[in-house]
């Protein structure tokens, strides 16, 4: 591994002679409530070698033993690398070109991300940053689930910005033997994987490198986490803990100190944002708006366009906020504050005219979300720090990574 890039070729696994199609599913965090789709995911991947059979869907937690499962999973970790179910593609990163359900394709570059160049701590100042809080609880479950983990396979995917896709062009200028091409499951689209290997990989890690935002300054934003922060967050306490064991020699290169990741252009178009709104029940909604104006409204008159919600009433301010992120809080910190006062719970929703319906109903309110621009993800971080959590969405559910190449720990 170079040790002077952050984000480096690596071993990748793929499965030798697979189906594809059953081979690959969707991140385990996705269609939490959905009991019909993760069926339909049983019954297509059926007895075959799967990474489902290496992952524990979040729809399952509470409904499973999920020790027993844990345990299962890690003694299919190692049967699948005991029997010869992977073959090891060496020193590579892989051109990933997805065509998403919509019809866009999304181009990202797997390759292994350096865990001591990243911190998900609100006043980090590493080259790799969080864009979203880390919640602390959600942690151990995920760190004991690694530490005994045979390998890894990533959801994690991780933006690079780069306003003329140049990066994107150069490494489908570079990339070589086709490693899969297949439609995925469950209406996830096609995907298609090549090799970039040898010197041709260390110019695009170190083209990748050299990217960011606040790049004149002494602690240039390089990378941002788009998806899977608590994942990469775990695997750098895995990462930490397990430093403590060894001398600066080992833990120079140790397979801990790094996580297979996916990055992706931040400026595609196949990527688009999307609000996530704040909807409030069973409190009391007759003063909403007028408490909402009083304590959110920018007294200067420049802020982030928001719409406050109550029964059949709108009204539209911009609401206060150095940057998108110190609006988000303010208006999250405003709702706990309503709620304290007139009690409700909260909830977060996703579709403009669903948080709309929402709040019409009786003893119901809610706030219509400020709408992020691509271009201020990696100012607003590199000022005020990660975003509250649910600040935002990246595509849809179906838009999300599947599964497919792992890497041995």
């Amino acid at each position: 591994m170079n040790q002077n890039l952050f984000f480096a070729p690596t071993d990748i696994l793929l499965p030798e002679r697979a189906d594809m199609h059953r081979w690959s599913v969707i991140a385990c965090d996705q269609f939490t409530s959905d009991a019909a789709y993760w069926r339909a995911v049983q019954d297509t991947v059926g007895d075959v070698p799967s990474t489902l059979r290496l992952m524990l869907p979040e729809f399952y937690l509470g409904k499973c033993d999920e020790a027993a499962t844990t345990r299962a999973i890690q003694q299919t970790m190692h049967a699948y690398l005991d029997s010869g179910v992977f073959r090891t593609v060496p020193h590579s990163l892989v051109l990933v070109q997805r065509t998403l359900p919509g019809g866009a394709v999304r181009c990202g570059i797997v390759g292994a991300l350096d865990l001591e160049a990243y911190d998900y701590a609100p006043d980090s100042v590493t080259p790799i940053r969080a864009t979203e809080g880390t919640v602390a609880s959600r942690l151990p479950a995920r760190v004991r689930i690694r530490a005994a983990a045979a390998l890894e396979m990533p959801h994690i995917m991780v933006f690079y910005t780069d306003p003329e896709d140049a990066i994107c062009r150069k490494a489908e200028a570079l990339a070589g033997d086709t490693l899969y091409d297949f439609d995925l499951m469950s209406g996830g689209g096609h995907i298609c994987g090549r090799r970039i290997a040898g010197d041709a990989a260390e110019q695009l890690a170190a083209a990748l490198c050299a990217t960011g935002v606040g790049t004149d300054g002494e602690h240039p934003m390089r990378f941002a986490i788009a998806d899977g922060n608590h994942s990469l967050a775990a695997a750098r306490q895995c990462w930490l803990e397990k430093k403590k064991t060894l001398t600066p020699e080992q833990a120079a290169v140790d397979s801990a100190r790094y996580a297979l990741v996916e990055l992706v252009n931040l400026h595609s178009p196949a990527v688009t944002f999307e609000p996530i709104h704040r909807v409030l029940f069973e409190t009391d909604a007759a003063h909403w708006l007028d408490a909402a104006e009083a304590a959110l409204a920018a007294a200067d008159g420049r802020g982030y366009a928001v719409t406050l919600l109550a029964g059949a009433q709108r009204r539209d301010i911009l609401a206060r906020g150095s940057s998108l992120g110190e609006a988000i809080a303010a208006l999250d910190a405003f709702c706990a504050s309503y709620m304290q006062a007139h009690g409700g719970r909260i909830d977060y929703i996703h579709g403009d005219d669903e948080a709309v319906d929402l709040a019409a109903g009786d003893g119901c309110c809610g706030i219509l979300m400020p709408r992020m621009e691509k271009e201020e993800l990696f100012t607003s971080v590199l000022r005020s720090g990660p975003f509250p959590k649910k600040s935002f969405s990246i595509g849809l559910g179906a838009d999300k990574r599947y599964y497919l190449e792992c890497r041995k720990l």
